[in-house]
């Protein structure tokens, strides 16, 4: 008798977590992709198939169409994509050893199976197809992302990513415009919230310097932290003040005027220093922080994929920890922290930038989206 009742309490059990299932977990949606024939299996991209110059680029009507291997997968039909300097020096190599680590860390396949491959790190699209496990999207969703440099780019017609890379497309912009923002948009939110610490609850009336203020990724900083009330110095050409002023800079400095390092040590000390220059830079640019008071210098310009390029793996990432490990060590002595930053995909910091652009917070957002648009594709504003 006690056995049965056990089992009737089973079976009560079970059918109340399969009613609990069918009302939150939707139903698989069908495989059903618009192309030119219903039976494609191809589609249109550019690829390399080699490493070099741009006679390596190669247009193809052939490139297997991406399908999805994990449930947690989406496929987006492209709208638009961008090119970044990451997929020029992609192109010729960069990277290519921890990048083919990243693909297969086993080592199983030959040297050169990740040819044909596609470039293209941002997209702006549609979502055509989503995994099993996929709960924030479906199929006919406007999206953006940022594919990792490891995966097949978005220089497509159709492109498969994680589910936590995707993002909704902010609805103030196009997909022309969106497709100019993920890759640099990221890059600078993890140099200054992931990696700098910074958000909108203690950046408020904090010095930040950012060097290389003209390019994607310090124009995107500049927004971010001006939304969140700090006092931004930035450094660039002339031609470029009044863009960067536009943006919300309130101190420019001109580095072809004079000695850059002079001027800037004129005015007060940091807490916070975006470095997007490298090079020399980093001699003199931690004597402007304010010392003992957890100011922060975060740099892109970092020798991590140079060293297992040149080194090999295990070589080029003991040198890069032993580089990293004695700067920050050195630094922290003299009361300043010391940090590198990288790109790192991620659809949730894709929604906070979503939000700040539609809401307003980066008000200059749309022109800036144009302007890199026209810088990238060399087609004067005035014609847009």
């Amino acid at each position: 008798m006690e056995f049965l009742k056990t089992c009737v309490l089973r079976r009560k059990a079970c059918t109340t977590v399969c009613f609990w299932r069918r009302q939150t977990i939707r139903k698989p949606s069908v495989r059903n992709i618009s192309t030119s024939s219903p039976r494609s299996t191809v589609m249109p991209a550019w690829v390399i198939d080699k490493y070099g110059k741009n006679e390596v680029l190669r247009f193809t009507q052939n490139m297997m169409m991406p399908v999805i291997h994990y449930p947690n997968e989406i496929i987006i039909k492209v709208h638009a994509a961008s090119v970044n300097p990451i997929d020029v020096n992609m192109r010729s190599g960069y990277g290519a050893a921890a990048l083919n680590m990243k693909r297969d860390p086993l080592h199983i396949k030959t040297k050169g199976e990740e040819f044909p491959l596609t470039l293209g790190r941002d997209v702006s699209g549609v979502v055509m197809e989503c995994g099993l496990d996929v709960r924030y999207f479906k199929p006919g969703d406007e999206v953006w992302a940022a594919v990792p440099p490891w995966k097949q780019g978005t220089l497509s017609e159709f492109v498969v990513v994680s589910g936590n890379e995707v993002s909704h497309k902010p609805k103030s912009l196009t997909h022309t415009q969106a497709a100019s923002l993920p890759y640099v948009a990221l890059t600078a939110w993890s140099a200054i919230n992931k990696v700098g610490g910074l958000n909108d609850k203690n950046c408020t009336g904090k010095r930040v310097l950012i060097l290389g203020a003209s390019g994607g990724v310090g124009t995107f900083a500049i927004q971010v932290v001006k939304a969140w009330d700090a006092h931004v110095t930035a450094v660039c050409s002339q031609d470029a003040s009044e863009l960067v002023r536009k943006l919300g800079a309130d101190d420019i400095i001109d580095y072809k005027s004079g000695n850059t390092e002079q001027q800037l040590k004129s005015l007060k000390p940091f807490d916070f220093i975006l470095d997007n220059v490298g090079g020399s830079t980093e001699s003199w640019a931690l004597n402007l922080l304010k010392k003992w008071s957890g100011a922060t210098y975060v740099t892109l310009v970092t020798p991590f994929l140079l060293n297992m390029d040149r080194l090999g793996i295990a070589d080029g990432m003991l040198q890069t920890g032993v580089t990293v490990g004695s700067k920050t060590l050195k630094h922290f002595w003299q009361g300043v922290h010391y940090r590198w930053a990288f790109f790192m995909a991620s659809g949730p910091d894709l929604d906070d930038i979503a939000t700040l652009v539609d809401a307003g917070k980066t008000p200059q957002e749309k022109d800036w989206a144009l302007h890199r648009w026209c810088e990238r594709t060399g087609i004067p504003r005035s014609a847009v």
